[in-house]
Parts: C-alpha cells; structure tokens; sequence
C-alpha cells in the first residue's frame, strides 16, 4: 500500500489538467463578475450624465411647456442607451427661494412612470446653493433607475439614484407655461 501511494505522489501526467480543472471555474466567475461591474459601472454615469444634462437644458431657458419638458425627457433617454429606459424615472423642477434658506417647488414635471414634486412644497437644497431673501432659483433634476444586469448572478438589481441642480442661465427663474 504505501509503495502504491509513493507511485502516486511522483507521477505527474495529469497534474496540468487537474490544475485547470480547479483554476477555471473561479476564472470564469472573475471575467462574469468583472463584465457585470463594468456594466453597472456604465449605467451609473450614464444615469449621472441622464440627470446633469436634464438640468442644464431646463436652466439655459427663461421658459419651458409641457411639450418642451418631453423633448427634453426623451433626449435624456437616448443618453441612457443602450440601456433600457423604461426604469428611468425622471423629475424636474424649478425650485425658489421661500426666504427662509430653502426653497419652495414652483413647478415640477416628471416622466409618465414618475411623480412629479408638489407644486409650493418646501424643499431642502445644499447649503449656499439659493441665497436666502435673493428672490433666485435652481433646477433640481432627479432621476432613479432600476438596473437589472444581462447576467443577472452577481448585481441582482440595484436602483440608480441621481440628483442635480443647475442654475437658470439667462433669467433668475424659469417659468413653466
């Protein structure tokens, strides 16, 4: 018997293909796993890009329609390509100065699978961002994705959450008509 386990120890034939057999899985989960993060990773700016863009096409107006906020969503959604954009979740706004530090919604439109902000309810901005008793504004885009991987075994789902705000560019608010 131990003669036989010494003949085992030094043969060495099919020592490679063992190797691979126990090396392979774990490599392919590596390259799966790396292909969903570079994924999900591409989404996520996209959706970064998805919410600035919206913002700064809301602020370079002194006024914007109904009509004008749909081209505005649909021109955000062929950023989001090739990813799907029926999770995309959009809501734009014109938020004021209520002179207290905050801001109040002025107005607010959102995507049809969206609800938009209600119009006079105090919102908290950042810091520094309306200056209180200015009478200014800001253009708060916010966007939430559901992202679902193609592999779908490593990320599951994840929501994408996004917000920007923009300051109008060419008057103090941007009115909605």
């Amino acid at each position: 018997m131990l003669k036989l386990l010494r003949i085992f120890a030094r043969a060495r034939e099919g020592l490679a293909a063992v190797e691979f057999a126990l090396i392979a899985p774990v490599m392919v989960i590596m390259l799966f796993g790396a292909i969903e993060l570079s994924e999900a990773a591409d989404c996520n700016a996209r959706v970064s890009h998805v919410a600035s863009t919206t913002a700064d096409l809301v602020a370079q107006s002194t006024s914007v329609s109904t009509s004008d906020t749909t081209n505005i969503f649909n021109a955000a959604f062929a950023i989001l390509y090739p990813y799907s954009s029926t999770p995309a979740k959009i809501v734009v706004s014109s938020l004021v100065d209520n002179g207290k530090g905050g801001a109040t919604v002025a107005w607010s439109d959102a995507t049809s699978n969206a609800t938009p902000l209600t119009v006079g309810a105090t919102v908290s901005v950042p810091a520094g961002l309306i200056t209180s008793g200015s009478g200014g504004s800001v253009i708060l885009a916010q966007i939430t994705y559901a992202y679902s991987s193609p592999l779908n075994h490593f990320t599951g789902g994840l929501t994408m959450t996004q917000n920007f705000y923009s300051k109008p560019r060419r008057s103090t608010t941007v009115v909605h008509s």
